[in-house]
């Protein structure tokens, strides 16, 4: 298959051209603002580069052209377009694929809005190409023995869950587009949105959503769905992370608890870009549909208002200044 992938300069797109590469197909194309891509070269050095989107999708339109032409359909054709590029540009990347007679494959959040989804089911229909996400939890191993666990389990049984994500960022990141709540979605969004989808996936549809904490850096809430009550926490700022790991020179923390016991799942996050290429390719990939729940929880989360110390809250709230 040829692929052509958007955002080629940003901190995913290796994973990407990595996961292209292990599943044998070739990039014919990328596009990226910043011509600082040289990691283009250990995967495709051949691959055309475009700074400027205008350029790309007439490159694109041409090679689509010039197979229907030949009636020789994916001899140069893009057969699927890899999205990589700032969240808020998601859905017109993906329309952008779809008007090319690709199939979209599109880092979370797919989009920002749950309108957007719905929109894109429309085109994704129009055009008889379908639009994939990366959701790599769910291929996580230590995962995947969790769902199987709960599936196995007492259907009425509800766990309590405590989810603690902080992975530190220097003041460059609030200066970026990433600190844009209007482009990033903001923190839940930004960072959390794989941690929901996951959450979701395992113990089912929403009941409750309260958030107690919502800044910059910092966010905090309660979730409860069909079989889980949450409790979760996330957080950019380094001051959050355990003394024992900044002792380790660690600058990320990662927590998972489920009824007391803690679960372990840091590791074994290298390979699964690839293994979700594969599944895609294989026709099991997950698209907007699967996608739908997440983008639902982070956008209530979004639009929220902070309760505060209220009910059920996370207990590093008890640590922090909420102001």
């Amino acid at each position: 298959m040829n692929f052509a992938l958007i955002g080629a300069a940003g901190y995913v797109a290796p994973r990407h051209m990595k996961a292209i590469k292990e599943t044998g197909n070739d990039l014919v194309a990328a596009l990226d603002p910043y011509d600082g891509v040289g990691i283009m070269d250990s995967f495709f050095p051949q691959a055309d580069f475009f700074i400027e989107p205008e350029r790309f999708d007439r490159h694109l339109d041409k090679l689509r052209r010039l197979a229907h032409s030949r009636n020789r359909m994916g001899e140069r054709k893009v057969d699927y377009v890899s999205i990589c590029s700032p969240n808020y540009m998601h859905d017109a990347h993906i329309r952008l694929a779809l008007r090319n007679e690709a199939h979209a494959i599109c880092e979370k959040p797919i989009v920002l809005n749950p309108w957007n989804v719905d929109a894109l089911k429309t085109i994704e229909r129009e055009s008889g190409n379908q639009v994939f996400t990366i959701l790599q939890l769910r291929h996580h191993p230590a995962i995947l023995a969790l769902k199987k666990r709960v599936d196995s389990g007492q259907k009425n049984q509800c766990h309590d869950i405590d989810l603690t994500y902080i992975t530190s960022r220097g003041k460059w990141y609030h200066r970026s587009w990433k600190g844009n709540v209007e482009k990033s979605g903001g923190i839940g969004t930004n960072i959390g949105v794989h941690f929901f989808d996951m959450l979701a996936w395992i113990f089912g549809e929403v009941k409750e959503n309260r958030v107690h904490l919502l800044s910059e850096g910092r966010a905090a809430g309660f979730l409860e769905l069909q079989r889980a009550r949450i409790r979760w926490f996330l957080s950019l700022n380094y001051e959050d992370v355990p003394g024992a790991h900044k002792t380790n020179g660690k600058r990320t923390y990662r927590s998972l608890s489920i009824d007391g016991e803690e679960m372990e799942f840091s590791e074994g996050f290298t390979d699964l870009h690839t293994v979700s290429y594969q599944q895609i390719l294989a026709g099991k990939g997950y698209g907007l549909q699967d996608a739908r729940a997440s983008i639902n929880i982070v956008y209530d989360i979004r639009n929220a208002k902070s309760e505060g110390l209220k009910g059920d809250y996370h207990p590093l709230l008890k640590e922090i200044s909420l102001e």
